[in-house]
């Protein structure tokens, strides 16, 4: 039987904060509001930076922290919802800013939710037997699509990457992995694509923004976190207090917090780190299994939980031992 473990991780955000208090100068709002509301104080803005430039850091790192040679990684997957190009793929590019050769390569959209499904893809395509040691990662410059007037949207938003090497292994430490979706088809959270294109008038194409009903996704979230860990727990045979900690998608703290009181779990043992970063999609949670760990939150031999949710409507959740 083929199991699979997380070998090292690492994590990169641009170098450009912008505070709550900078955000005045563009949007009817306050620190106050925004805080109040999210539980962000700030966030890392891309200035001359691209998702394959963020990809790339956090991989290095996490490469460094797996202690293999990278020509070991035979798998590479990279989500997002913000490529630099339609294709090829960030994927596509950073196996070749890594130097790694003739390995499978892909890109996957499942929005906030997209590392959680990397992970499931990755590990179940090691257990089958095909594959030894995966790079997967979530990078985002979502800023890149915010519409800067926004206040309802602005604020919530921020770039960053996280990656993961996992690989195969003799014990069974990422022990579960789900996802899943319901279509969105009231588009509630959505950033459209550019418009079909008239060929006798050939209108410069023009990258819409994100839009977001702040009230259905807050009722979607605060639903399909604690029944996604409800699932892991009970598919598992694990009681609520096996778990050392959970670390969630970080969208706004007040989701996360009713989320933990829902499950009846701690505060203390929920991560956050959504005050520095606020909401990075794909990367929340590789950035924040990384930094936990770096802070030693989470140690060998922890068992924790980590769970997201995101457009589409998407979700997704693990089970995972240190």
């Amino acid at each position: 039987m083929n199991y699979t473990k997380i070998l090292g991780t690492g994590s990169y955000v641009p170098r450009t904060v912008l505070t709550n208090d900078d955000l005045k100068q563009f949007v009817d709002t306050s620190d106050e509001w925004i805080s109040s509301r999210t539980g962000i104080k700030k966030r890392h803005i891309v200035t001359d930076e691209y998702t394959i430039d963020l990809a790339y850091h956090a991989s290095l790192k996490a490469i460094e922290d797996s202690k293999i040679d990278k020509a070991e990684i035979d798998l590479l997957i990279v989500a997002t919802v913000t490529p630099d190009n339609a294709f090829p793929g960030v994927s596509n590019l950073l196996q070749g800013r890594l130097g790694l050769e003739k390995i499978m390569t892909f890109d996957i959209n499942a929005a906030c939710s997209g590392f959680l499904y990397a992970l499931n893809i990755a590990d179940k395509m090691i257990k089958s037997g095909a594959y030894n040691n995966a790079l997967i990662v979530g990078a985002e410059t979502l800023t890149r699509l915010t519409d800067w007037r926004d206040r309802n949207t602005c604020v919530l938003f921020g770039d960053a990457a996280g990656a993961m090497i996992i690989s195969r292994s003799e014990e069974n430490n990422i022990q579960d992995v789900i996802c899943g979706s319901i279509s969105d088809s009231e588009g509630n959270l959505i950033c459209h694509n550019v418009d079909i294109k008239d060929p006798s008038v050939n209108a410069k194409s023009v990258q819409d923004h994100i839009h977001m009903n702040g009230r259905e996704v807050f009722k979607f979230a605060t639903r399909i976190m604690p029944k996604t860990i409800r699932d892991l727990l009970e598919r598992n045979n694990y009681q609520l207090d096996d778990l050392d900690y959970i670390v969630a998608h970080q969208a706004n703290e007040r989701i996360i917090d009713k989320a933990a009181r829902d499950l009846g779990f701690p505060m203390d043992k929920m991560y956050l780190n959504i005050s520095e970063y606020g909401n990075t999609s794909a990367a929340s949670v590789p950035l924040a299994i990384d930094e936990a760990i770096r802070t030693n939150k989470l140690r060998k031999g922890d068992l924790f939980a980590t769970v997201a949710f995101g457009g589409g409507f998407t979700w997704g959740g693990a089970i995972i031992k240190l």
